[in-house]
């Protein structure tokens, strides 16, 4: 089998000669040699040594094996936070960026909020640390996550108060100023399943291996008894399905239902507020 990575080469011919796109090459690069970005323009003739070439190339044929860049190298910014991932959660997305934006925005001061699902607990983090006043609860059904995402609180700095739960199990009795929750909503048989990042990731987290509705019914239904008088419900969803978010919100009973569009112009997010 031919080597990609041969020992002697420089920084700054393997930038140009790795098969990956620039961006994901310099990415391996820099986590294979343990490396600040900058380096690799002030050490552009630094030579690889057999060791590091070996490390190098063993890292590449796992992304060309499909293997999410994320998984390989531990962790994914969000919301400019580092976070700590892998295979037993979702990789956080630029898209669910703005149901953190859209949180914070309707979140009063000193409010408790709750994430629902919290994976990575990127959610929670993002709003914990952007507001150090706010009380953030987050749930979820794996231990796996609920490791990663206490991890990832403390590395942040973030006050978060994780319980593992069965959506609302844990919180019987609480109100919340505000509810968020990134579900799994992909239909069961969807090919976006089999195909990129979605065949390495948590299945559980992707599809509720039905109709992709099922969890965002669940959490609709049992809103009312969980938020404050005016509080908020915001759930990401899928590219197809705010209609349906919308339809599910308004004959619960909340008021000021709408969605929210990303920054590819997609309706992603969808909320209204109890009465």
């Amino acid at each position: 089998m031919k080597h990609l990575v041969e020992a002697g080469a420089t920084l700054g011919q393997l930038q140009a000669a790795l098969p990956l796109d620039p961006l994901e090459n310099r990415i391996l690069l820099c986590h294979a040699l343990g490396l600040a970005r900058v380096a690799l323009i002030t050490q552009s003739e630094r030579a690889l040594t057999g060791g590091e070439a070996a490390r190098l190339e063993a890292l590449l044929r796992r992304r060309l094996a499909g293997e999410p860049i994320a998984y390989i190298v531990g962790r994914r910014e969000f919301f400019g936070l580092p976070f700590q991932v892998g295979p037993g959660v979702l990789i956080p997305r630029p898209d669910t960026e703005l149901l953190v934006e859209l949180a914070l925005a309707r979140l009063p001061p000193g409010a408790h909020m709750l994430d629902m699902g919290t994976g990575s607990g990127a959610i929670a983090v993002a709003c914990a640390h952007s507001r150090k006043d706010a009380r953030v609860t987050a749930l979820d059904l794996s231990e796996d996550a609920l490791a990663i995402a206490r991890a990832n609180a403390a590395a942040n700095g973030a006050a978060v108060r994780f319980l593992r739960s069965d959506w609302y199990a844990a919180v019987a009795g609480e109100r919340f100023a505000l509810v968020a929750s990134n579900p799994p909503y992909i239909a069961a048989g969807d090919p976006h399943l089999a195909q990129g990042d979605l065949r390495f990731e948590p299945v559980g987290a992707l599809t509720d291996g039905a109709d992709g509705l099922s969890a965002l019914r669940r959490i609709v239904a049992d809103a009312p008894h969980h938020l404050e008088s005016g509080g908020w419900l915001l759930l990401e969803h899928g590219y197809d399905q705010a209609a349906a978010v919308r339809e599910l919100l308004a004959a619960r009973g909340l008021q000021e239902v709408q969605s929210w569009r990303d920054l590819a112009g997609i309706e992603r997010v969808s909320g209204a507020r109890l009465p």
